[in-house]
């Protein structure tokens, strides 16, 4: 016999990590654009992958 629910109660806590710093620093224009290049190039790959699905 198949059981049946009918309601669902989820109950989830959230930690911000108030004050933290980002763990990269970038200083140059040319570490932010390698940055950011790699980031789109990872974004994209990810993306290539869920179309092949």
């Amino acid at each position: 016999m198949p059981i049946e629910i009918k309601e669902l109660h989820i109950k989830i806590n959230v930690d911000e990590g108030k004050g933290k710093q980002p763990s990269i620093v970038v200083d140059s224009k040319k570490e932010k654009s390698a940055l950011v290049e790699a980031c789109v190039e990872q974004v994209m790959e990810i993306l290539e992958k869920k179309q092949e699905r």
